[in-house]
């Protein structure tokens, strides 16, 4: 592809509504356009790039045995009232009717119609295990719409979807799965980690994330740093990654006293005033749940003062599932004080405890005294107010806190999620009475698995791991051509044009994607340009470098350029791609 036939228009302007890296280089290089909150049109600069992920996608699923389909991205919302999950998603469906007032809407995944697909061709046993996929765009009605592609609300996005006869093949299926998105990322030239994570909206029994390693992702991830001898592997999503109990509680050196508090109504603040450590205080979270009966039921959970509720964990206990926050005359009515004051000391009415494992093993906390402008200092359980109904884990770790696995402590990172595996059982196919027989001649109903990429996303999440002041410093494999002829004066000099030209055919003939670059623009130009889409390698013909027999070469991460001859320049190339 020579650039003087091919749309590249760059701006050298920073954009002002971009918020992240990736969208403001991926405005600047020309590769997306936006059309709308949330939708962008991909230029044929931005669609090479993304053509690339795909077909690394789409030819590593082909290797793994998954057989591609294509489903409709326009579906009948009768599917989502069978499954039950037209309530879950809500309004992340855009809904639609067509001239006969049926309704239906733009598939944001699309497990209903693969199951729908599922009951109507599979119909023994001996058609199992399998496993389909499709590559479409998705579209989500994201209330903010952010980070360019990032959080669009059309994407493109790889689907999978295994059905299985028994549990057994579902969790080899997952590790396959797995094992083959590990290929796909490291193929992809990416830094990546998967974690346990929670199923969210899709559901299922067991769930991962696969993370984008990079400073300005949306998630934060806790990793074992390890106890120095590599051994340990455990990552997790901040939502999934357990706090564990800090151990034995100590026994009680203090008498519960009261604290004047009169504007202090933070763990922050009532720390500062009493000049004790944040850790010594208990945060109170007035929640309202349902009892055993299902009537609504009070509830206060409690973390350490210095750790955060983790909403995810919370709404996994008995009666939290649909949890809300507690309303200011709802908080008076059990409690009797104003929020900032709360805490599990003489409530007024009946109220369910929950404490976070680091607050069951307390002893001489600080709690809101249930009355307006005062604490509670040195209260102890079993004494001060009994052993609290549920001792659970409902808070976010932080860094040093020990690692599950027991082989170290936990960091913080932050990561993009870039695909997601899932073991979603049997809920989609006995929703939907999705069923084979099997080698008795009984009907059996299939389990299932998920297996999503974010194929869109993986463009901007390499961006936001891959960049410099110059621009874009794209992996060899998702480049949008592997190497780049740039041709000084070539109107001057024929000499200097028919090399750039034989060069250029010598190096795509080799198997390297390479583009001419013959527009005429003065060097400086030229270069930032062909920085700012980041081409892994610049080759420069001159008429000085012919006279001396090199040509210059450049890595897109090196700092200085170098002279090399043919043989030489060939031999880096190849051997880099």
């Amino acid at each position: 592809m020579r650039l003087s036939q091919f749309h590249l228009h760059t701006s050298k302007e920073t954009p002002a509504d971009a918020e992240v890296i990736s969208h403001k280089l991926m405005l600047k290089a020309g590769m997306i356009r936006k059309l709308a909150s949330g939708l962008y049109t991909w230029s044929p600069l931005g669609l090479r790039v993304l053509r690339k992920v795909e077909r690394a996608v789409r030819e590593e699923m082909n290797a793994a045995g998954a057989i591609e389909l294509l489903m409709p991205s326009v579906q009948p919302l009768e599917l989502w009232r069978e499954s039950g999950r037209l309530d879950t998603f809500g309004p992340l469906l855009l809904k639609l009717k067509d001239r006969k007032e049926q309704d239906y809407c733009v598939g944001p995944t699309h497990e209903e119609e693969i199951t729908d697909f599922a009951r109507n061709e599979l119909a023994s046993y001996k058609q199992l295990p399998v496993t389909f996929y499709q590559i479409q765009a998705k579209f989500r009605d994201e209330i903010r719409p952010r980070f360019g592609v990032m959080r669009a609300r059309e994407f493109l996005m790889k689907d999978a979807y295994s059905f299985h006869l028994s549990d057994e093949d579902l969790d080899r299926e997952y590790r396959h799965m797995h094992a083959t998105y590990s290929r796909i990322f490291t193929r992809l030239g990416l830094k990546f980690r998967a974690v346990q994570a929670d199923s969210g909206a899709i559901g299922g029994d067991a769930s991962q994330e696969f993370h984008v390693l990079a400073d300005s992702g949306e998630d934060a991830i806790a990793y074992c740093i390890g106890d120095g001898d590599g051994s340990s592997g455990y990552a997790a999503n901040l939502e999934a990654a357990e706090a564990l109990s800090p151990g034995e509680r100590a026994a009680a050196t203090e008498t519960m006293r009261r604290i004047d508090t009169p504007t202090q109504k933070t763990c922050e603040a009532v720390a500062a005033l009493m000049g004790i450590a944040l850790d010594r205080t208990v945060r109170s979270i007035a929640l309202i749940g349902l009892d055993p009966e299902n009537n609504p039921q009070f509830v206060l959970a409690l973390v350490r003062g210095d750790h955060a509720v983790n909403e995810i964990k919370l709404a996994k206990l008995p009666g939290l599932a649909d949890y809300r926050l507690a309303s200011e005359a709802e908080i008076l009515d059990y409690l009797g004080a104003d929020p900032g004051f709360l805490g599990p000391v003489d409530a007024r009415k009946p109220i369910r405890v929950i404490a976070d494992r680091s607050v069951a093993a307390m002893a001489d906390f600080v709690v809101g005294a249930n009355q307006s402008g005062q604490h509670l200092a040195g209260v102890n359980w079993g004494r001060d107010l009994p052993e609290p109904a549920l001792v659970a884990d409902i808070r976010n770790v932080v860094a040093g806190d020990p690692s599950p696995d027991g082989r170290g402590t936990l960091g913080i990172a932050r990561g993009i999620e870039v695909g997601h595996v899932f073991q979603l059982g049997r809920k989609y196919a006995q929703a939907m009475g999705c069923s084979v027989l099997d080698e008795a001649g009984k009907a059996a109903t299939p389990t299932m698995g998920c297996y999503g990429i974010g194929v869109s996303r993986i463009v901007a999440a390499a961006i936001e791991q891959n960049h410099d002041d110059a621009g874009i410093i794209w992996p060899e494999a998702i480049a949008p051509w592997q190497a780049v002829v740039c041709v000084i004066n070539p109107k001057k000099d024929v000499a200097v044009a028919e090399a750039a030209e034989a060069l250029y055919r010598e190096l795509n003939a080799a198997g390297i994607d390479t583009t001419l670059d013959d527009r005429g623009l003065r060097p400086g130009a030229m270069f930032a340009d062909i920085e700012l889409i980041g081409i892994p390698h610049r080759v420069v013909v001159s008429e000085r470098g012919l006279a001396a027999g090199t040509l210059e070469y450049r890595h897109r991460r090196a700092s200085e350029a170098e002279n090399l001859d043919r043989e030489t320049l060939l031999d880096r190339i190849t051997a880099a791609g």
